[in-house]
């Protein structure tokens, strides 16, 4: 239980009694009404975010919000509302306009809340280091951004101008309860700095950007480091060109490989795979990667960015295999979507846990300069423009920049290109998958070759 002094020192207004108590009487006045069953949540979150350009002073926000979510069933009708109002009064009017709302809402068979099997008990409930509230006010916020734009420009007399710099501040706690017998909820924070500098001047210029995100504000990187590094990032794309349109291996950067494990997750998701708009529908025991690719889910990790004891609905969490040997053990399935195709939840509700993208072949020394080694010739991308992903067909088509490489070698940056193909083809296509693994969000990856993609350019 949080005490007054405890909230002070985390900056949260409620404690997790007061949650508890919130969701009771939400639950409470629910069954007054006759809900056949419902379930509710608590949630406040806090923060400060500053932000600098150009040597000065930007932006200075702090927020904080508050909300109460109902959801109610009659039978197999479901109805939702919420509130920022923590009132009782606000509270049992929330509760009856979810009702109302269930009331005059279509029957759905396969609504409800999860099986009372699936649910994780409070021993299944392990503390996971989520929370590390960082104690920092906007001046010292201010002076970190600062320094972090400041060691940009000082990298290079070319870095001529900034997008801006930022330090980042956040946390949040929550506690959920419902009808089946869950009770559950933590806190956990995320911190950050970035900075995005732009190098060069008139036609030529080109900006890039870094920032390092954690848990624990001391597990952040330095934030003169963070700036030096993004100045390099926009020096290195500086006399970029086009190159002629061909067919060739594309090995992309490790930040942009994770979006490939995000397209892959999105396709086997139930909402997708039950509305049959997912070019993977029906993949589930068959071979989508080459043999020696591998992905693992692992939501109980440490201070994990996509770590979780349970999923939104209370559903349990555990590690296991979505991906062995390049076939498909396992979807992304809540209570819902797990019912709709006639199978049980994963745990998902509300997304993936800490994926891990791997291949058997990877070895320690598979750094970045071996992934060009093995690249050979053929384009290293480093960044990608543009929302062109069917995910009903596969088709994929992105602007992007970059590098070609020669010999294994860079050769120089190239800039206003497309690449294109199938994500089936490119999935089955990964050759390589490097030891540079870079965590982005809830999900870990390092740099992955894809052995041919189309690339437009002029």
């Amino acid at each position: 239980m949080t005490t007054t002094l405890e909230r002070a020192e985390t900056g949260f207004s409620y404690s997790r009694s007061q949650f508890e108590d919130l969701v009771d009487a939400a639950l409470a006045h629910a069954a007054r009404l006759g809900a056949t069953d419902a379930g509710a949540e608590a949630s406040e979150g806090c923060g400060l975010s500053v932000s600098v350009r150009k040597g000065e002073l930007e932006n200075v926000e702090r927020n904080r919000d508050k909300s109460l979510g109902v959801t109610v069933y009659i039978g197999k009708r479901r109805g939702n509302a919420s509130t920022s109002d923590f009132s009782r009064a606000a509270i049992e009017q929330t509760v009856q306009a979810a009702y109302d709302i269930a009331r005059f809402t279509a029957e759905d068979p396969v609504a409800g809340l999860p099986e009372a099997e699936d649910i994780a008990a409070p021993e299944e409930q392990p503390d996971l280091d989520l929370f590390h509230p960082w104690d920092i006010d906007s001046e010292e916020a201010a002076r970190l951004a600062l320094v972090c734009e400041g060691a940009a420009f000082a990298t290079d007399k070319r870095i001529t101008n900034s997008e801006g710099a930022g330090v980042s501040a956040q946390q949040s706690h929550f506690f959920s309860a419902h009808t089946r017998g869950f009770r559950g909820g933590y806190a956990s924070s995320r911190h950050s700095i970035s900075a995005a500098p732009i190098a060069g001047k008139g036609d030529g210029m080109q900006r890039d950007a870094w920032y390092s995100s954690m848990r624990d504000a001391a597990e952040l990187a330095d934030a003169a480091a963070i700036g030096r590094y993004a100045a390099e990032r926009a020096l290195s794309r500086l006399k970029s060109r086009k190159i002629a349109t061909r067919e060739c291996p594309v090995l992309f950067e490790s930040p942009l490989a994770a979006g490939l494990l995000g397209a892959y997750v999105q396709a086997t998701s139930g909402g997708a795979l039950y509305r049959r708009s997912s070019f993977l529908l029906d993949s589930l025991g068959k071979k989508v990667f080459p043999e020696h690719v591998d992905v693992l889910e692992n939501p109980h990790l440490k201070r994990g960015k996509g770590s979780a004891a349970f999923d939104e609905e209370g559903v349990r969490t555990k590690a296991r295999k979505v991906v062995e040997g390049g076939r498909v053990e396992g979807y992304f399935l809540s209570s819902y979507s797990a019912r709709k195709l006639g199978m049980r939840t994963t745990g998902n509700a509300g997304g993936s846990h800490n994926l891990w993208l791997s291949s058997r072949q990877t070895q320690p020394g598979d750094n970045l300069d071996e992934m060009l080694r093995k690249l050979d010739r053929g384009l290293f991308v480093i960044e990608l423009m543009g929302q062109g992903v069917n995910y009903v067909t596969g088709d994929y088509s992105r602007g992007a920049s970059g590098f070609w490489v020669e010999n294994g070698k860079i050769a120089y940056p190239v800039h206003e290109i497309t690449i294109a193909g199938n994500l089936r083809d490119m999935f089955a296509g990964i050759a390589a998958i490097g030891a540079d693994v870079y965590n982005y969000g809830a999900k870990s990856v390092g740099s992955v070759l894809v052995n041919r993609m189309k690339v437009a350019g002029s």
